[in-house]
């Protein structure tokens, strides 16, 4: 994660904007503006660590919002705590020394932020656990928070999982309202497949046997399943194996071979994730790692230097 992009930039001004962070009133008449302190930052919970690279920008940036701030500071980390890292309840993540006004008024938003990517990995490293040991991949979906979307995917992958697109101009995927509204499968795969820049896949949606027939007849060269069982997944598996192999045959030698990646989605959770994975699938779609995470329990705990 690059944490000077300037879309990330932007975000973490926006959420120090959003708390008026610079114009704290509690702080500002209740501390001493030269008192230094430090903060630990702490796991509440076992959990996957995501989003310690948006502390030191915090501070960075709100020294830009309060003229008045101090902007000496130090985030000490710790060697064997970073992204993507399972952490213990109780243990310490960062710690960072700096002007105890500056840590009271950031806070919040650093807790929020770092709350909310760390419960999106853990959840992501449970249902990738869940799978271990098999083929298939878990990946994320746009269903993100609105204008969270670059931490929500990279907290994704701080967990083990995989993005897929990370909005509608990045990849090629026909649902099933593209094909009623464009007047059928046939239709809107050949304007797709003829319309693509070079390198893109053409997947398509589908969810019955029909529809499956529908896109390997006119060309789908990746396919989701859409809210099928296991077992259906795992017959409309079959089924896209046999049309690989036809392909292939019919690929001249030398040229890319012709897999049909294959994507189940709708209803899966921790529970049936596996069953999912076992019939064959490459990847599995799961909107829940970004739209019903739980926040992660973490803290900060603040104590004043010594003079």
């Amino acid at each position: 994660m690059d944490w000077k992009n300037r879309r990330i930039d932007a975000l973490l001004e926006q959420a120090l904007v959003e708390d008026k962070a610079a114009s704290d009133t509690t702080t500002s008449l209740t501390i001493d503006p030269d008192l230094r302190a430090t903060a630990t930052v702490l796991a509440r919970q076992e959990l996957i660590v995501a989003g310690l690279g948006c502390i030191p920008r915090i501070f960075e940036i709100f020294a830009r919002l309060d003229k008045q701030a101090q902007t000496r500071y130090e985030v000490i980390s710790h060697p064997e705590i970073f992204d993507g890292v399972r952490a213990h309840d109780g243990q310490s993540l960062a710690v960072i020394r700096h002007n105890a006004r500056a840590l009271l008024s950031c806070e919040r938003v650093l807790l929020n932020l770092m709350q909310h990517m760390s419960g999106i990995a853990t959840l992501t490293r449970q249902y990738a656990d869940a799978i271990a040991g098999t083929k298939a991949h878990v990946l994320d979906t746009r269903k993100t928070v609105p204008g969270l979307r670059a931490l929500d995917k990279y907290a994704v992958l701080c967990g083990g999982g995989t993005n897929h697109r990370l909005d509608l101009s990045d990849g090629i995927l026909i649902k099933n309202n593209h094909i009623s509204l464009g007047g059928g499968v046939k239709q809107v795969l050949g304007r797709a497949l003829t319309g693509r820049k070079p390198g893109q896949r053409v997947q398509i949606e589908v969810r019955n046997p029909q529809e499956l027939e529908d896109a390997l007849k006119y060309g789908a060269e990746a396919i989701l399943l859409d809210n099928m069982t296991p077992e259906q997944v795992k017959t409309s598996i079959a089924r896209i194996k046999e049309a690989e192999a036809a392909r292939e045959a019919a690929t001249p030698s030398g040229e890319k071979k012709a897999w049909i990646p294959t994507e189940a989605s709708g209803g899966i959770v921790l529970e049936n994730i596996r069953a999912y994975a076992l019939a064959g699938v490459d990847f599995i779609s799961v909107g829940a790692l970004t739209h019903s995470a739980k926040a992660a329990d973490i803290s900060m705990r603040i104590t004043a230097e010594s003079r």
